[in-house]
């Protein structure tokens, strides 16, 4: 025995090592059928599937420039990260962008820019950018809302993120003015620290079922009159990341809290149908959107990605001629991408927000009802040149999803439909989300929300404006990348944006319909 024990320690350790390579080939070779790379080239091909495995993090840290990588590049999520934790968010030596590649646009500043008198509301205060208009108020709503920022937070399930991601951007929300959106998952105690709220509902009616599934008016009327914070309903018909299709929250991210929070049973995927079934067609959609007003006192809007206009010609004909329909109308562009979805849907279905908005805005302008709604724009526009294009074009409010998330410590790992974020903000893994420091995050997420606010006022001022709405399409030129140069927005889209009203920034800090106060 102590023969056999000296032998064995005088084995070198890289024997061992010899050993377990050999087992590991040995398994390649005879017991591997899955995998054929491994199987042809055993040991060797584990380094190809290791490789392709953290390929994504090799190409966004070492390989891809600041402008290559996408949804957001480089610079883009430097600026968003900056702003968040106060730092400095200037860049010099000038742009590194192609300026005379298509579709870059320019915003063209004026001689003499907007001055600004001592007593106006931005001299001490320059993120204060609210609503040039009221939601509910061409409807005479009970509730109408002017929301008290031009950026808000889109819809964003709790299921979909963390709890501990939804409780830092509301709070967040609160600390800066932005309204938040709950997402089709429900309202829960995440979304309820002190923020104005737009509840949010969809195809599986969740926080407002009944044991079918079905639509449930008087849970809707009841879940507002015991939380005064929403302010506003949203209707949710598609989302620019999977129009046309409904959502899937897998049975693995879902916990007891959630299941209760939606009204579901656990341990089954969570699918919301691709289609409504408290309406069929918009006439259906037009009534119920009166009785939910009539019901809550708040205002109600609706939220889809564009495709056929012929439905929003209908639309627009119908709400004319009825002289009633929604408060608000959100447009999400294609480009949207926080609820998962099939590559085919994500790459494919429904217009790039620019599109799709100045899509509709014109058949809505051509029938003389713009000024109606407040126009809500999604899609990429968490920056505040991008921001600005989206007012030129007549949006009145912006929303943000991924941008917000990226302030809050969103790394862009594209993992959100795995629960491995590794960021804690899309899982509902406990210890992943530990590290998410509810009171740093909701600092940062405040942070954003005030700098891009401040930043697309100096860009309006620039351009000889008081307030972002008074943007005009021949306020922004967009290269042709070719002997055309450049054209003006109303030239390339084929329209005029209407005039917003607008009295000065002084009257709509007076308004008393103004969203919440800053939190503390």
């Amino acid at each position: 025995m102590e023969s056999v024990v000296a032998f064995l320690g005088s084995i070198s350790w890289w024997m061992y090592v010899l050993a377990i390579l050999l087992l590991v080939a040995i398994r390649d070779v005879f017991f591997n059928r899955r995998h054929t790379i491994s199987h042809n080239f055993p040991l060797l091909g584990h380094f190809r599937y290791l490789l392709e495995k953290i390929g994504p993090e090799i190409r966004q840290y070492l390989v891809a420039n600041n402008r290559e990588e996408l949804p957001f590049n480089r610079s883009d999520r430097s600026w968003i990260y900056a702003s968040a934790k106060e730092q400095n968010n200037y860049q010099g030596f000038g742009t590194d962008k192609d300026i005379h590649d298509a579709s870059y646009h320019f915003i063209k500043p004026s001689l003499f820019g907007y001055k600004m008198k001592h007593d106006h509301p931005n001299y001490n205060d320059r993120d204060f950018v609210p609503c040039a208009k009221v939601i509910g108020e061409y409807n005479n709503r009970k509730r109408p809302f002017r929301p008290r920022s031009i950026i808000n937070i889109s819809a964003m399930s709790y299921g979909s993120l963390s709890a501990k991601a939804i409780e830092s951007l509301n709070r967040g929300a609160h600390k800066s003015g932005c309204f938040h959106n709950t997402g089709e998952g429900g309202l829960s105690m995440y979304h309820s620290t002190g923020a104005d709220v737009v509840f949010q509902f969809g195809t599986g009616y969740f926080g407002v079922r009944n044991k079918d599934g079905s639509f449930s008016l008087d849970k809707l009327e009841k879940l507002v009159e015991n939380n005064p914070f929403v302010r506003a309903i949203e209707l949710k018909l598609s989302q620019g990341a999977k129009p046309g299709k409904g959502g899937v929250l897998p049975a693995s991210k879902i916990t007891k809290e959630i299941a209760g929070i939606r009204g579901v049973e656990m341990g089954h995927d969570v699918i919301s149908p691709s289609f409504h079934t408290a309406f069929n067609d918009i006439d259906e959609m037009l009534d119920l959107i009166e009785q939910i007003a009539e019901r809550t006192g708040i205002p109600v809007g609706i939220k889809a990605a564009v495709g056929r206009l012929e439905q929003w010609e209908y639309l627009a004909d119908k709400i004319k001629e009825k002289g009633t329909g929604p408060d608000f109308i959100s447009i999400d562009g294609g480009e949207g991408g926080t609820g998962a979805a099939p590559p085919s849907f994500a790459d494919h279905v429904s217009l790039p927000l620019f599109y799709a908005f100045s899509s509709v805005y014109k058949l809505f302008k051509q029938k003389g009802i713009t000024d109606r709604f407040v126009w809500v724009a999604g899609g990429k526009l968490g920056l505040p040149a991008q921001g600005a294009k989206a007012f030129a074009l007549g949006a009145d409010l912006i929303y943000v999803a991924r941008e917000a998330m990226m302030s809050i410590g969103c790394i862009q790992a594209q993992v959100c439909h795995t629960n491995r974020c590794p960021s804690g903000v899309a899982t509902q893994n406990k210890w992943l989300q530990s590290g998410i420091d509810i009171p740093l995050k909701s600092d940062r997420f405040a942070n954003y929300a005030k700098a891009f606010r401040k930043e697309m006022l100096e860009l309006a001022m620039a351009v000889g404006h008081e307030h972002p709405s008074q943007f005009t399409m021949q306020d922004i030129e967009v290269s042709m990348g070719d002997a055309n140069y450049t054209k003006t927005l109303e030239d390339c889209f084929g329209y005029q944006k209407d005039r917003v009203s607008f009295a000065g920034t002084a009257k709509l800090k007076e308004c008393p319909h103004l969203g919440s106060q800053y939190g503390k």
